[in-house]
């Protein structure tokens, strides 16, 4: 189901986020959807809020860049919504988009 209403806008983390979102990112310092490796952040794709329990899930997290990826792809451009496709839509623009320009 694509962008799914959030009813909550934060959760409360976990106080092992701060080494996992540092781990993620020295595996993955890209943003998927662009390859920029400026100002990347790390993107649950199911939302904390939504299932805790997938917080620390590596299979649950992407790496997107703070603009434009992050608010385009992971939230329809609206914070409010979440995308749980964000991997596959990232890989069509990059192939289609990013690649074209090579």
């Amino acid at each position: 189901m694509l962008g799914l209403f959030k009813k909550l806008r934060y959760a409360t983390r976990s106080p092992k986020w701060s080494t996992v979102r540092k781990e993620h990112l020295k595996n993955n310092p890209d943003c998927i959807a662009c390859g920029r490796s400026k100002k990347v952040e790390v993107h649950h794709i199911i939302p904390v809020h939504i299932d805790p329990s997938r917080e620390l899930d590596p299979g649950n997290l992407v790496t997107l860049c703070d603009s434009p990826c992050h608010i385009t792809f992971g939230h329809f451009m609206d914070y409010k919504y979440y995308n749980p496709n964000v991997i596959q839509m990232c890989s069509e623009y990059y192939s289609k988009y990013i690649l074209r320009k090579i």
